[in-house]
């Protein structure tokens, strides 16, 4: 242990004091803040947003406990509730078509429709107001008989005052109120649609409940903690029984996952991202501390002569890197306190909640980290100054800094790596970065030591510039520095290469993938006598391109005879298909944008179904299999006789499953419509108007608003992505230092036998350009390769690789070499060649 007496402590604060005038521990502060600040700013994001979300959970579900279903909520759940004397209440909420009188104009909105009955809710308190942008104050009670209580925005889209009439429907219902605060709407998450809520007593004069009509039903449970949590356990067996289908249970520890999917995939861009500039900080102090201590072995050298024992002298650096660990990591504490802030700005669209005040812990995980990442990646070579001996004052061959051994290198990497997996929240993720993070290093520097290798043979030392033949030279003499610099620098590149890609190449493929003239319309609940006159209507518009299919709903009871069960499936998306109600249909001859890819559809065949292949790949379905599905309570039984390809991105009208029969007389059907819409002013209104009861959803207005929240997530990983890109620069720039000492005496000696400033200023130019070319095409190889694989296997579409990629790549990382090298190496050739040859030989 080192010697923390008086000696020590004064020590360690002259030398903090000294070094931080000379300036030779900037990069270390710069790589410990930039780390520290990363992290913590996603840390405080997170406590914040898991705060917020413990605080209104019970307010978020509505109730204790909620049951939730696609059917009308099964008598037991009532009766156990009521046995056990628990309050409850009913909402049913599903998305529908919301229209003004044509006195107002006959506009049409897709609307949130949620019906809610007496006792409604059981948690919390609805806000509504009297008037537009007036403040919202608690409500008592729902919505009365003949009204509604809307989003103000849906009044605005439809030209509508308070006291108007909104048509729903059959219905003509008066809007009175307007929603400020609905407790349960969701984890504060954009709802894609405005809010429309009605007393459950109007809810069948409305028509809209059909057959097709995708229906939440939501029985909340409230009361005493040891009935509700009796009624928690008990719920959560009988929703696995055989006969209860589609059925979950919702509390405050199950929560609902499906809410948070869009925040929780920011996050985890976030984490991965905060992740890596934390990894590139390692590299950086790593970097950093070496040259640190190379420059103080002189130092060090002379503390011997007068007198210092090796434990005070290791005590002083200890002490000096422990203030500077703590400056720095509060530092960037603060740093990450404040771009936080900047988060929840970027992301105000997806996260609408007031947030609680953030905790401590994310501070203390900050400063843990940045003295972590010193301890590990710091120390090492600065405690070796310790060790100097007395001699190296008159003989400077002795005591030079070694390279760490293995042990303390594997130790240190697997302590820090540890802490990065704990503070990931998402071991998978963090697995993947960090363990990614070290392939790509590895990957990086072995390609970087060939490319080393090979440049001797390429250039012709007879034929090449003398500046070039130089330049190699240069590089050739420090194949291990070259190396670093090269895999330091394509790391930091490739996670922004990526992103770019991401941002650009991957999005613009999504929304490229969708053909110009493909339907941005879909008209649901079409009921069968309505058929005629609805079609007759498209075609006096000028629709003639329209799909058009029957629609059914039916739940997947049986395979081969077996019944499914939930239990059966590891998968999460396998046990969310079978407790769903699929939408089905039905047609003689397959879609024309539907490729079939395994067995044959033969139009009418009795006793058939088709499946779509991704489908039957997730839950384990083959060719000949027997599918049964309860059809309202017909269970229907049909053999797998073809697989289909469906293009999901054609926009285009899709079915998991359908029968190659023309009709099924016995089965309940609404249509389903999916067609483009033409540029005349009102079409949707009269559609609506003169169908009341179906459900138009247009596709165009969704999608922007999908790519709007897209574009927010985008723009905050791009912002915390700053971090990562100086993180990166900061590697390079200790990377391409680290050499400083060495260029400057190999500098000194050429210009000594006569080089001119000029000759060694296209030397040092055409080092750092190579480097950072060399750099930035491999870091844009792997991340085309890396992108290609997110298109095939995430996405699932097809993506042309561009071919400036690269080039773009390898032009940027030869930019940032030369400017990371121009500011860091700028001192070097403006030295004295006497100064610097003295330096050498004292």
């Amino acid at each position: 242990m080192a010697d923390f007496g008086p000696s020590a402590w004064v020590l360690g604060w002259r030398a903090l004091w000294r070094d931080l005038r000379a300036g030779e521990l900037r990069l270390l502060v710069v790589a410990v803040m930039l780390a520290v600040a990363a992290l913590t700013s996603v840390g405080f994001f997170a406590d914040r947003l898991q705060a917020g979300l413990a605080r209104d959970a019970l307010q978020l579900l509505g109730g204790d406990v909620v049951v939730a279903s696609d059917q009308p909520t099964p008598a037991a759940f009532v009766q156990r509730a009521q046995a056990l004397g628990l309050d409850s209440a009913t909402t049913l909420g599903f998305p529908t078509m919301a229209r003004a009188g044509d006195a107002q104009g006959g506009a049409s909105r897709l609307v949130a429709l949620k019906s809610v009955e007496t006792g409604y809710p059981l948690r919390g308190v609805v806000q509504t107001s009297g008037a537009v942008n007036q403040p919202g104050a608690p409500t008592q009670g729902i919505p009365a008989r003949g009204e509604v209580w809307v989003d103000a925005p849906l009044l605005e889209s439809l030209g509508l005052q308070l006291g108007d009439e909104l048509l729903l429907g059959e219905s003509a219902l008066r809007a009175t109120r307007i929603i400020t605060l609905e407790p349960d709407r969701g984890s504060g998450f954009m709802s894609f649609a405005p809010r429309v809520m009605l007393n459950a007593a109007d809810l069948p004069a409305t028509q809209l409940v059909q057959p097709a009509s995708r229906i939440t039903y939501r029985f909340a449970v409230a009361g005493a903690a040891p009935a509700v949590q009796r009624f928690a356990d008990w719920a959560q067996q009988e929703v696995k029984r055989p006969g209860v289908r589609g059925a979950r249970v919702e509390s405050l520890d199950s929560g609902r996952p499906e809410m948070r999917q869009t925040l929780d995939r920011a996050q985890q861009f976030l984490n991965l991202v905060a992740l890596l500039a934390a990894l590139l900080a390692a590299v950086a102090v790593a970097l950093s501390a070496r040259g640190f201590a190379q420059s103080h072995l002189d130092a060090a050298a002379l503390l011997r002569v007068l007198g210092q024992s090796q434990r005070q002298i290791a005590g002083a650096y200890l002490v000096e890197f422990a203030l500077i660990g703590l400056c720095a990591s509060a530092l960037g504490v603060l740093l990450g306190l404040a771009v936080h802030q900047v988060f929840v700005l970027l992301l105000a669209g997806l996260v609408q909640t007031s947030l609680p005040a953030p905790s401590a812990w994310p501070a203390a995980a900050g400063l843990g980290v940045g003295l972590t990442l010193l301890a590990a990646f710091g120390l090492p070579p600065v405690l070796q100054l310790a060790r100097v001996p007395p001699l190296r004052v008159i003989r400077r061959e002795l005591g030079g800094v070694r390279s760490a051994s293995l042990g303390v290198l594997v130790l240190a990497a697997c302590g820090f790596g540890a802490l990065l997996l704990a503070l990931s929240r998402d071991l998978r993720m963090g697995a993947i970065a960090v363990g990614g993070f070290a392939v790509a290093v590895l990957l990086f520097a072995l390609l970087a030591w060939l490319a080393v290798a090979l440049l001797r043979r390429v250039v012709n030392e007879q034929r090449a510039p003398r500046w070039l033949v130089l330049a190699t030279r240069q590089i050739a003499a420090r194949p291990a520095y070259a190396v670093v610099q090269v895999s330091s620098l394509a790391v930091g590149l490739l996670a922004l290469v990526l992103l770019v890609l991401l941002r650009t190449d991957l999005i613009a493929s999504w929304q490229q993938a969708t053909p110009a003239d493909a339907p941005n319309r879909f008209v649901l609940n079409i009921l069968p006598e309505q058929a005629q006159d609805f079609r007759a209507h498209l075609a006096r518009a000028g629709v003639t391109q329209l799909d058009w299919y029957p629609m059914f709903r039916g739940r997947l009871v049986a395979i081969n005879g077996r019944a499914v069960q939930e239990g059966d499936y590891a998968d999460e998306r396998a046990r969310g298909l079978v407790e769903r109600e699929f939408n089905l249909s039905h047609a003689a001859e397959p879609p024309p944008y539907n490729a079939i890819i395994g067995g044959h559809w033969t139009p009418d065949e009795a006793g058939a179904v088709s499946v779509e292949e991704g489908i039957a790949k997730t839950l384990g379905l083959r060719l000949g299999d027997r599918l049964s599905f309860d059809m309202g309570g017909v269970v229907s039984e049909a053999r797998i006789t073809s697989l289909r390809h469906v293009d999901w991105s054609s926009m285009h009208a899709n079915f998991f499953v359908m029968y190659p029969v023309a009709s099924m007389p016995d089965v309940a059907i609404t249509y389903l419509a999916a067609y483009r819409a033409p540029s005349l002013a009102g079409f949707d209104n009269a559609l609506v108007r003169d169908f009341p009861n179906i459900t138009n959803v247009d596709m165009s207005a969704t999608l922007a608003q999908v790519q709007g929240v897209l574009g927010q997530v985008i723009r905050a990983v791009e912002f915390l992505f700053a971090f990562t890109l100086a993180a990166g620069l900061v590697v390079l720039f200790a990377a391409v230092t680290a050499t400083r000492e060495e260029r400057a005496r190999e500098f000194a000696i050429m210009r000594a036998v006569g080089a001119r400033a000029s000759l060694l200023r296209q030397v040092q130019r055409a080092e750092l350009l190579g480097v950072g070319l060399l750099a930035g095409l491999l870091a844009s190889l792997v991340a085309v390769a890396v992108g290609w694989l997110l298109a095939r296997w995430v996405f699932d579409f097809a993506w042309a690789i561009r071919p400036w990629v690269p080039l773009a790549g390898s032009a940027a990382g030869a930019l940032l070499a030369w400017l990371a090298g121009w500011w860091g190496l700028r001192s070097v050739l403006a030295r004295p060649v006497v100064e610097t040859l003295r330096r050498a030989s004292s």
